[in-house]
């Protein structure tokens, strides 16, 4: 929705100019290797959220750091996760004025990341930032360890350049947000607030008001087992699995025909349906018992997700309807782990209108707004905070949970100008008095 075109009646201010000018690069970089040789997984994010909460101090932020309750947090309604969570540090820096004329701004990233996986499939060590040419390597450095110092370098050039604003900037650094998004959701019960914010996803620079959902579920498909040398006495669940993995292809392939949404237009798969996660079976020489297996199930930004869940069962159910065995033992559906649900907000929202006038300001380029088709913590901003929200970050996030993750220092500069410069007209600025 809008190419990246070049404009030249959008230009700085001087005040805005000297900001750009007093970013950090240098330290930025720093404190994202430091963060990079954090292998910060899932319940392993305290040192990391440590980490960030003493740059944030550093740079002169009011910091707050706190343990998550999640005895507490289990019980909201919009608590997911897919893994086990009993303690966690929550960390927020803030500067300007809340209460003031002018406007609270947040910008939102986490520290968790996903797990390297077989690290000899790395080119580069996954838990150490390497420079190779323009690009910069290592597990978080686009999902989201460098994006999130972008946020926090946006404010650091602010305050070095000697510019107070007249509202407020928040800087969130969460944990969770990988496996559902708990991090946030105790950010928001925590009582943080703002009239927009920014979750620093890597976009490539797209502004984005639309994020799709992705539900997890699981299908088991029940066998009997039987020793090997007599298959025909049993009966194979992976045999009876392919006819409901063809069944809900065509579902997906259904739910994706003529999608009449302009912030998705020309995505030929903005709701995919992936079985990430198939396993059978207890012994090489036994027909198995069971075949399970998981995935994620996209869904439409304003899609109601309870009949998007009914579609999916109804789909098992029909494929297990011509066949006798799964007629009399019927495939059991359960939706597990995390449940993002999907979100949306104005294309011409304050939020939007800035940052899309800002990044013309600061690049001379028209940012593509559009939808994405992954799930994100914009959802729990949205639905459950009720901040107007945008996705938007440097980075492809093609990129993410593979080997040899990548990010060019160009587009992390490029990012850091952009938020500082939006910071400064979305929550409005003032010469300090210690300039």
């Amino acid at each position: 929705m809008g190419s990246r075109s070049h404009r030249t009646d959008f230009v700085l201010t001087p005040l805005e100019q000297r900001v750009v000018d007093a970013v950090d690069f240098d330290s930025l970089l720093a404190l994202l290797s430091d963060l990079i040789s954090l292998p910060s997984v899932a319940n392993n994010e305290n040192p990391a959220q440590e980490r960030m909460a003493e740059a944030m101090e550093d740079i002169g932020l009011s910091t707050d750091v706190w343990q998550i309750d999640f005895t507490q947090l289990k019980g909201h309604p919009a608590f997911t996760t897919d893994v086990e969570r009993n303690e966690g540090l929550g960390v927020v820096g803030t500067m300007g004025h809340a209460a003031e004329e002018g406007r609270t701004l947040i910008l939102n990233g986490h520290v968790d990341v996903v797990p390297a996986g077989e690290e000899d499939r790395w080119k580069h060590p996954p838990f150490e930032l390497t420079g190779e040419g323009n690009d910069l390597y290592g597990r978080g450095v686009v999902d989201m360890k460098g994006p999130l110092c972008c946020g926090l370098f946006a404010a650091k050039a602010i305050l070095d350049a000697g510019v107070e604003l007249t509202g407020e900037l928040q800087i969130q650094s969460v944990i969770g947000e990988e496996d559902g998004g708990s991090g946030t959701l105790a950010t928001i019960e925590r009582g943080y607030r703002g009239a927009g914010a920014i979750v620093l996803e890597p976009t490539e620079f797209t502004i984005a008001p639309a994020q799709a959902g992705a539900l997890s579920f699981r299908v088991t498909i029940p066998g009997l087992a039987a020793h090997g040398a007599f298959r025909e006495e049993g009966v194979d669940p992976v045999e009876k699995f392919i006819p409901i993995f063809k069944r809900l292809r065509e579902l997906e392939a259904d739910r994706n025909t003529a999608v009449e949404d302009p912030l998705f237009d020309g995505d030929a798969l903005p709701f995919p349906l992936a079985m990430g996660r198939i396993y059978s079976g207890i012994w090489p020489s036994t027909v198995a018992e069971t075949l399970v297996a998981e995935g994620r199930y996209g869904v439409a930004p304003g899609e109601n997700a309870s009949r998007a869940r009914n579609q999916l069962e109804m789909a098992v159910a029909e494929a297990a309807s011509s066949d006798a065995w799964l007629r009399a033992h019927p495939p059991r559906v359960e939706w597990w782990g995390a449940q993002f649900e999907s979100a949306r907000i104005a294309v011409d929202d304050p939020v939007v209108t800035t940052l899309s006038e800002t990044m013309q300001s600061v690049t001379g380029t028209e940012p593509t707004i559009a939808g994405v088709r992954y799930g994100a913590d914009m959802r729990l901003l949205v639905n459950e905070g009720k901040i107007p929200t945008v996705l938007f970050g440097p980075g492809d996030v093609r990129e993410a949970h593979r080997p040899d993750e990548k990010i060019s220092k160009a587009s992390l500069m490029e990012a850091t100008k952009i938020l500082a410069v939006t910071a400064l007209r979305f929550s409005g600025a003032a010469e300090s008095d210690h300039t």
